[in-house]
């Protein structure tokens, strides 16, 4: 369920309404109605011995004036409702509009997972030289994913060891995923998993109207 201030701006947006936050926050009250709380996330990240890591260039400095300047990336992991079974979800994020620029989905967090998102995010962006920033893990100190770093010009950057709040925006997108996701699509099976994630990055991308783009979203297309 949405919060106040998401449900102003879809309100006003999509029925071209000018209501004010506190008032749409009042109603919410009167009709006990309330937003999802998202679980409070570990904060935790193993530092890897045998390869090699970066600095923290971006030190939790999100903002950026163009798209294509600076990315963040990460993994995290799905389950199917009531049952064993899990998914793996890479994402490539630009930090210029929260946008989601590519995406992979596994039965398996590995280096081949990480390595199609990259595939991913240069064929739709092949020009582009952006920061990377990631967590440590293993996928992203490898000597092969950070030659192709070098390879197409970006340079990177590491969340220091245990402190996953320097990737904060990409741990926020798997907070707003994770709560809203499970309550959108009805999820009963590993493809039905594989559907909602597809249908929702479409929506968080081109219609989750974000206050911060005065009510528009955040994708570049």
């Amino acid at each position: 369920m949405l919060g106040y201030r998401r449900m102003c701006l879809f309100i006003n947006r999509d029925y071209d309404k000018h209501y004010n936050k506190k008032r749409i926050h009042r109603i919410m009250k009167i009709m006990d109605v309330h937003s999802s709380i998202r679980r409070t996330r570990t904060c935790y990240t193993v530092a890897n011995k045998t390869n090699q890591t970066a600095e923290n260039v971006l030190h939790r400095d999100s903002e950026t004036s163009k798209p294509n300047e600076k990315w963040t990336t990460d993994v995290t992991e799905f389950k199917v409702p009531h049952s064993t079974e899990k998914l793996d979800l890479s994402v490539f994020l630009d930090l210029y509009d929260r946008s989601i620029i590519a995406w992979s989905i596994s039965t398996r967090n590995d280096n081949a997972l990480v390595s199609d998102t990259f595939k991913q995010a240069i064929k739709k962006y092949s020009d582009a030289h952006p920061l990377l920033h990631s967590d440590r893990g293993y996928q992203y100190t490898s000597p092969l994913f950070q030659n192709k770093l070098k390879k197409y010009g970006m340079k990177q950057s590491m969340s220091r060891v245990a402190c996953c709040l320097d990737n904060g925006p990409t741990e926020g997108l798997w907070g707003i995923i994770k709560t809203e996701m499970y309550q959108m699509y009805e999820i009963h099976s590993k493809e039905d998993l594989v559907q909602a994630i597809s249908k929702y990055i479409d929506f968080y991308n081109n219609q989750r109207y974000q206050d911060r783009f005065k009510s528009k979203t955040g994708g570049k297309e």
